[in-house]
């Protein structure tokens, strides 16, 4: 592993340029240029077709759940002309986008692609608004701001009812069961029309600036907004990775991926990575939930990712089960290059586990962890750790092509960013794009960081948490809310899954706390212990008020969905659940001494 990251034919090495402002604020780039990058993202799958029409493309399990359903190049590019046609067959409203609602699957990459690939725009939602919430009321609002001209799901069966009454005029398209839904057609449908030059007539026709994708804000800081995508971004995006991740030149990769393409995360960076260079996606239908972690786990084992893409929470999930299999754990390390997070804040003790598992199961190729750091808005990657790094917090050096500017805010450095990859504005949005770039067009992503090492900018950046969630205590002490609750979260593993900090303009740091799965094997009894012992801890180390909670209550009812306290990747709405949760936080920080809130005695 050393000589692979220490080789620059395989990787970039981590060289960055600071510029210093008079007005105290500094901006960092990569010294290297931006090389020339596709045009649109069907000329990824028009050079694949053509160079390696045989190479996998796609696999999902097939109806037996033994095997799989797998598509090559060839077959891919067959099904993205047929589809492409049957949608210009259809004649759709221009302007309109078309709406895919439901989970990862070869049908809705192919629906999307073939979306793309005659300059029209996809916009994938997450399935949980209209599979598992049991208010559609929202779903129904996205539609309306959207005004799709039609709108996908799987199975009519599954789908069928959360559309009902939702209020807008368009196509519907079903995999399955499109007859009882009606006036739906047939996904087969599409697939049976025979391409004609007019598909790659509206090929020709897409620009940089044309729009690929809108993706939805995950809300995590307010209401969802819809980001503009274009070409331009997506494919811009994938060169600055390539021209850092060189070694995907020579090696094509292969995943076992979850991550949903209702979110960048899964779309723009991992699926966009395959279609890029020709590797194979693996679409897993496990989840970091219990009774669909083991379907991943399963997956894994089969395939022998060379890449592992995830979430905190999934490496969470994930890490008993490598823990108490060898075996396992072996087979799913055999090929892989790197495992990588993102999303979220990768607690340590999880960092210091993944890294303990693969020390005993390959000890001469230590595994190489890392990160990057990005948005939606940015399609998605910034920044990219592109060395060893020694533990988690660091989110790497800016790629090519990109600019990132840090602005003095209160106690923090506030980052911003410039580039080709860094999308035009919301849709129908005019005040909210405005106020999202600040007079000289650096977008204000909200987040905030600093230089690892202030003499040497290339050993990267460390995260430091949304400039918006910090708080300050009465005393006029600002709470620092990501660094504290990824170090709690870390102490109190595994038997939390999250916490959220309550205390704005009160005397003390209250803490709510969601318990784990792994936290049923303990009585409450001794959970609220476990947590009074590390809040004792803090307190007695010498950790001030802004760095130590002085109370906790256990929440009985998980983080809701429907509410959106928790998003479906996993991550935790903070400002979601204060608000749905007032009367706990008022109940945790109350005058009188509730048996339910703990508190480090002793």
């Amino acid at each position: 592993m050393t000589d692979f990251l220490n080789d620059e034919r395989l990787i970039a090495p981590p060289r960055t340029v600071r510029i210093d402002f008079d007005d105290g604020s500094f901006a960092l780039r990569s010294p290297q240029t931006l090389k020339p990058y596709a045009r649109c993202i069907g000329e990824w799958i028009e050079r694949w077709a053509r160079e390696t029409p045989d190479a996998l493309a796609f696999a999902e399990r097939d109806e037996s759940g033994e095997g799989w359903r797998r598509l090559d190049y060839r077959a891919l590019r067959h099904a993205v002309g047929a589809v492409a046609q049957g949608l210009l067959d259809l004649k759709l409203p221009a302007g309109q986008p078309i709406v895919i609602l439901s989970d990862n699957a070869i049908d809705h990459a192919v629906l999307m692609l073939a979306t793309m690939h005659i300059g029209r725009t996809a916009c994938s939602l997450s399935s949980a608004y209209s599979r598992m919430a049991k208010d559609p009321s929202r779903l129904h609002g996205m539609l309306k701001a959207l005004g799709p001209s039609l709108i996908y799901a799987s199975d009519a069966k599954v789908y069928g009812g959360a559309l009902a009454g939702c209020g807008v005029e368009a196509v519907t398209v079903f995999s399955r069961n499109a007859d009882a839904h009606p006036g739906a057609i047939a996904f087969d449908q599409l697939l049976a029309a025979s391409e004609t030059p007019a598909v790659m007539e509206a090929f020709a026709t897409i620009l940089a600036d044309t729009h690929a994708k809108y993706l939805l804000t995950s809300g995590s800081t307010g209401k969802p907004k819809v980001v503009i995508n274009t070409h331009r971004m997506l494919c811009a995006n994938q060169q600055m990775m390539a021209q850092t991740w060189r070694f995907l030149a020579e090696e094509k990769p292969v995943l076992v991926d979850w991550l949903p393409w209702s979110h960048t995360f899964g779309a723009n960076h991992n699926l966009h990575m395959v279609l890029c260079h020709g590797g194979a996606l693996y679409i897993d239908e496990g989840r970091p939930a219990p009774g669909l972690i083991e379907k991943t786990v399963r997956n894994l084992r089969e395939v022998k990712p060379t890449l592992l893409f995830n979430v905190p929470r999934g490496f969470d999930m994930l890490l008993p089960f490598l823990e108490a299999d060898d075996a396992l754990a072996t087979e799913v390390f055999s090929r892989l290059r790197l495992a990588f997070y993102a999303a979220a804040a990768l607690a340590p003790s999880t960092w210091q586990r993944l890294e303990a598992v693969a020390r005993r199961v390959r000890p001469t190729r230590p595994l190489w962890l890392t990160t990057s750091w990005g948005a939606t808005e940015t399609s998605p990657a910034i920044t990219s750790a592109h060395w060893k790094l020694d533990g988690a917090g660091c989110i790497g050096a800016p790629l090519p092509g990109l600019e990132l500017k840090f602005v003095p805010n209160g106690q923090k450095l506030e980052m911003r960013v410039k580039g080709v990859s860094v999308f035009p504005g919301y849709r129908d949005a005019p005040r909210e794009t405005a106020e999202a770039f600040d007079e000289e067009g650096y977008y204000r992503i909200g987040d905030a960081g600093f230089l690892a090492n202030a003499a040497e900018p290339a050993h990267g950046v460390i995260f430091n948490g949304r400039v918006a969630e910090d708080f300050k205590l009465s005393t006029g002490t600002w709470v620092s809310v990501g660094t504290l609750r990824v170090k709690l979260v870390s102490l109190l593993a595994p038997h939390v899954q999250d916490v959220v900090l309550t205390g704005h303009d009160r005397d003390e740091i209250g803490m709510l706390v969601f318990a784990s799965p792994q936290a049923a094997s303990l009585a409450p009894e001794a959970l609220a212990e476990r947590i009074a012992g590390v809040l004792r801890s803090l307190r007695d180390e010498g950790a001030g008020s802004s760095q130590c909670p002085a109370c906790a209550l256990v929440l009985a009812e998980p983080p809701s969905l429907d509410a959106g306290e928790i998003t479906d990747k996993g991550y935790i709405n903070q400002r979601a659940v204060l608000t749905r949760r007032a009367a706990d936080v008022a109940r945790l920080h109350a005058a009188h001494q509730d048996p339910q809130v703990v508190r480090p005695r002793g």
